[in-house]
């Protein structure tokens, strides 16, 4: 099968490799559309792979090609249309006896730690394979995954309904978080980016008040849309120090902040706007990936129905460009040009 193998930093190379074969527990996908996150970027172009030579892609849907013995307990079929879990959790450990898979301190991961779907097959447990519902792209099967890490941090913050929700940095997990946020019953929803396009996106799909955070002013016009008493549940998942300083000045008191976003660089605060958070008394939290009982869990059950009744939207503008398998290399070239890209690009198989 071809494969694009990552022997180093921006070394990327569309290889003849054999194809896998799904061993027990496992089934083969054959992967029709795959998309590059953003963690894959570093892997390629900054040496921040965990080794080489290494597949990567974790974000992809395709078809059930072949399944190994004792798949029979998950129900699935030769010619299902699927996307998969990316989280290989160990089951073992306190963590994950608990249901907390993504805290697992054994794990693996498909598409960092095992080869991964930027290729025309990939193995993968097979109770990570989630059927997709017949009339699901695979496009957008194969934005499953930020969907489900978007809807795990607002149900692992608490999330209730019938409050303000900001909601800074609108790329992918920024888009699926606000969605989530509406649906499960926002009052009113804001988001805050430095792209015009995105913001216009964000009114698209039904945000209330779009704020370009790049702008002076921004918090104090974004704290009277609330009447000043700030809002009831902030979410920042652009992983940016500015975006994380901007939810200490927005959330209200009593109110709940999840960082979603992951930090790439030293963070600073202040500390008088570190003292909000005593001042305020509003809760910090994190949240990291998307899991939960039974496995892979509610997040990617909940992705799978919502899209398929058209209630979760995915409007082709998150779709900014997609490249054949064989261009791989040539569209993560593209992220080395500031502000080239401007939503989710996908690699396609025929």
């Amino acid at each position: 099968m071809k494969a694009l193998v990552l022997h180093g930093v921006d070394d990327l190379r569309l290889e003849e490799v054999e194809t896998p074969s799904p061993g027990p527990g496992e089934a083969l996908i054959k992967v029709k559309a795959a998309g590059i996150c953003g963690s894959d970027v570093p892997r390629v172009n900054a040496g921040a792979a965990h080794f080489y030579p290494i597949i990567l892609g974790h974000e992809f849907s395709g078809i059930i090609e072949g399944l190994g013995e004792d798949c029979q307990e998950y129900g699935l079929k030769v010619g299902q249309h699927a996307t998969a879990a990316p989280l290989i959790p160990c089951m073992r450990c306190a963590d994950c006896q608990k249901g907390d898979y993504s805290l697992c301190r054994h794990y693996s991961f498909i598409g960092s730690r095992v080869n991964g779907a930027f290729a025309e097959y990939v193995t993968v447990p097979a109770r990570n394979v989630v059927p997709l519902d017949p009339s699901i792209p695979f496009v957008d099967g194969a934005l499953f995954e930020p969907s489900t890490v978007a809807l795990h941090g607002v149900w692992g913050c608490g999330f209730r309904g019938g409050e303000d929700v900001a909601v800074l940095g609108f790329g992918t997990i920024g888009y699926f978080t606000a969605q989530w946020a509406r649906l499960l019953g926002a009052k009113r929803l804001a988001v805050f980016d430095i792209s015009e396009e995105r913001l216009e996106l964000a009114r698209q799909i039904g945000a209330d008040k779009a704020f370009n955070s790049s702008v002076n002013g921004t918090p104090e016009e974004a704290l009277e849309f609330t009447k000043g008493s700030g809002y009831g549940y902030v979410f920042e998942t652009a992983g940016q120090n500015n975006a994380m300083s901007l939810a200490f000045e927005l959330a209200g008191n009593k109110a709940t902040v999840c960082f979603v976003g992951t930090a790439s660089k030293d963070l600073n605060f202040g500390w008088k706007l570190f003292e909000k958070l005593n001042r305020k008394e509003f809760w910090l939290s994190g949240s990291w990936m998307s899991y939960s009982p039974p496995f892979p869990g509610r997040e990617w059950t909940m992705t799978n129905e919502y899209l398929a009744n058209g209630r979760l939207v995915l409007d082709k503008s998150l779709l900014f460009k997609t490249f054949p398998l064989e261009d791989g290399a040539k569209a993560f070239r593209l992220f080395k040009q500031r502000g080239a890209v401007k939503g989710k690009i996908m690699l396609l198989n025929d």
